[in-house]
């Protein structure tokens, strides 16, 4: 992930070992972690005598258990009987509601809440699950005092769903159980200030619109380029288009079925990693959830040959971190592990895939860092201190690495390089300057020789296509004959001829529909003329209305006859599409619509990265400071050990 700016230093954190509450949430989330598994391998149950009584209340032995467990981890045995306090009271809660869920069918839901609002204890939410989404929303914004359309809910991975086709669906439906958790996101940045005056809540009221508006134009453009993509028939100078390309930045045929899922999944990718380099995580996720919905539906084999999916899996247990709400992402290990599978996969055992491919692995570590980073934060809120610095070590042996001499990125902008180039060259050639400008200057000279063979590919296929409209053909069936042909205009004549039905892939434009009723005389005779059949000349002009080369062609190919498979009687199946009262409309709906539709289309233009390696420019400067905090956590846990 690339973030822009200065280099800053990072300052020591420290604090006492027995100064908890000072050091923060990561220590209590530690401290829970830790007793949670002693209590685990004990076999210990808070919710049972001699630790809870008949009603509930603390028993005398957890003061006990406090002092044992707080030698154990030479720490506070006040903070420790305050958090196993905490533990046991959960633990009734959740005995309690499951009883009530049980024989009142009243479902418990776990509510993380911004962390604007956040509290000590646990914001637990009850509800039937027979409401809709919608429902559940406005009871959660009701319960806890936020403003319902500003919020969403992300519960199981997936955004709660509130779109109009999902209204009548209900949170059983959609895979909310029991105890299940929610985690809410607001969209809207600043916190509401009751002293405020009106004008200032109102303008945020209308940044949180423009947001949930910018989500929904997110989605239409890159449906629009998206759909753009499949027909393959747009001109480049004039209509913006996506394309997949490779490593070296050439594009790659990807079967249709498979196409338009893979470009929703990385359009979605590229604006949710564009939210997340301006630090707007809540409206970031959204976007990285999605693409990861579009990603499950292309086949493992391709998910498994390219480092795509494995960045997106960091992305989004990144945002997760961000919003400081990594609990709720129950598989974060899972995706982790799935990030690393995938590189391995990617890149080869040691990175030899990817040396042999691109001559080095030096940029790809910018991945690899923010992987153990994440194990290890990963690790330390589930109290492995162990792995947690062992992971973290590793991410900063990888930061040394790659930190790169601010004064060599100085000298290649002087020599017209850009910063990220300079970083990313600099990364490739082991921090050597010169080796650096040469790399990036070969790299620039064979990008413009593929842009140029891509535009040139994109030509003759566009010329290939008015050829074959030329003579009749639809522009689907023109664009299907040149893919099932690999381009080759001669093998999709011969595609079309063999295939005539193909003629019947019409475009629904009414300028292409040339039918006619009854064929003319002069037609037939044309015809007959060539020496056909009057008859089946009539049909086949009928069939193909009256366009006498497709007839003639066809007639021709299959010896002076019509094939079976072609209707004889073609006006009930050939008849124009009934236009709608809206299709008779003014102009000026169908203008709007056209600038809408631009608008949406330029917002993913603009965030989509010109670099193909963007995404391995990183300043590393959020690295550094997040490494060093954890590893003063984990350094303060090992000295108050020795002190001990």
């Amino acid at each position: 992930m690339k973030t822009n700016g200065g280099r800053c230093r990072i300052r020591a954190l420290c604090w006492s070992r027995r100064e908890w509450r000072g050091a923060g949430m990561a220590q209590k989330k530690y401290l829970q972690a830790k007793l949670t598994q002693f209590l685990r391998e004990d076999r210990i149950q808070l919710w049972k005598p001699p630790y809870t009584d008949e009603n509930k209340k603390v028993g005398l032995a957890l003061k006990d258990l406090a002092k044992q467990y707080s030698d154990r981890l030479e720490c506070c045995e006040n903070e420790v009987e305050k958090v196993i306090e905490e533990i046991r009271c959960k633990a009734i809660e959740r005995g309690t509601g499951n009883d009530n869920y049980r024989t009142t069918g009243i479902a418990t839901i776990e509510v993380f809440l911004p962390p604007r609002l956040k509290k000590d204890r646990k914001n637990l939410l009850e509800t039937r699950l027979h409401i809709t989404g919608r429902e559940l929303r406005s009871k959660i914004a009701e319960t806890f005092g936020l403003q319902e359309n500003y919020i969403k809910i992300v519960i199981n991975k997936k955004q709660l769903q509130l779109a109009l086709i999902f209204i009548g669906k209900t949170l059983e439906e959609q895979g909310v159980a029991h105890n299940v958790k929610a985690m809410v996101l607001e969209l809207k940045q600043s916190e509401e200030d009751a002293r405020k005056n009106f004008q200032l809540e109102e303008e945020e009221q209308n940044e949180a619109k423009l947001k949930e508006k910018q989500i929904q134009r997110t989605k239409r453009g890159l449906e629009i380029l998206a759909k753009r993509a499949a027909e393959t028939v747009v001109d480049p100078e004039m209509t913006p288009y996506l394309d997949i390309a490779n490593q070296t930045g050439r594009s790659i045929r990807i079967p249709p079925s498979e196409r338009k899922a893979l470009m929703l999944a990385m359009g979605y990718h590229e604006k949710g990693r564009a939210f997340l380099k301006r630090k707007e995580y809540g409206i970031a996720l959204p976007c990285l959830l999605d693409a990861d919905k579009y990603f499950c539906e292309c086949c493992r084999e391709l998910l498994d040959t390219v480092d795509n999916y494995a960045v997106l899996q960091l992305d989004i247990v990144w945002c997760y971190f961000r919003l400081e709400q990594l609990e709720c992402l129950d598989d974060a290990e899972k995706k982790l592990n799935l990030a690393q599978k995938c590189f391995k996969n990617c890149y080869g055992e040691n990175h030899q895939r990817l040396v042999h491919i691109k001559g080095n692995c030096g940029k790809e570590k910018v991945l690899f860092l923010r992987l153990y980073l994440l194990q290890g934060i990963r690790n330390y809120h589930s109290g492995n201190d162990v792995e947690a610095c062992e992971y973290l070590n590793k991410a900063r042996q990888l930061f040394k690495e790659l930190y790169i001499d601010p004064s060599k990125v100085d000298n290649l902008l002087q020599l017209g390089f850009t910063a990220q180039e300079a970083r990313l060259g600099l990364r490739a050639c082991d921090g050597n300057v010169d080796h650096a400008a040469t790399h990036i200057t070969n790299r620039r000279e064979e990008l413009a020789q593929i842009r140029k063979e891509e535009k040139e590919k994109k030509r003759r296929r566009l010329e290939n296509i008015r050829f074959l409209k030329g003579m009749g053909y639809s522009t689907h069936a023109a664009q299907q004959a040149l893919h099932a042909a690999s381009g080759n205009l001669d093998e999709a004549l011969k595609i079309l001829l063999s295939n005539p039905q193909m003629w019947w892939l019409n475009d629904s434009n009414p300028e292409t529909d040339n039918r006619q009723e009854s064929p003319s005389q002069e037609n037939i005779d044309q015809l007959v003329y060539m020496g056909f059949d009057a008859l089946v000349a009539e049909a086949a002009l009928r069939v193909f209305r009256g366009n006498v080369q497709l007839a003639a062609q066809t007639l021709a190919h299959n010896g002076g006859s019509l094939p079976p498979e072609l209707p004889l009687s073609p006006e009930d199946s050939l008849s124009p599409p009934a236009t709608s009262p809206s299709d008779s409309a003014g102009t000026s709906s169908a203008s709007t619509d056209e600038d809408m539709e631009t608008e949406a289309v330029n917002e993913i233009l603009e965030d989509i990265p010109e670099h193909e390696e963007d995404y391995l420019d990183s300043t590393l400067e959020d690295e550094e400071i997040i490494i060093a905090e954890y590893l003063s956590y984990v350094e303060n846990r090992k000295s108050a050990t020795k002190k001990n």
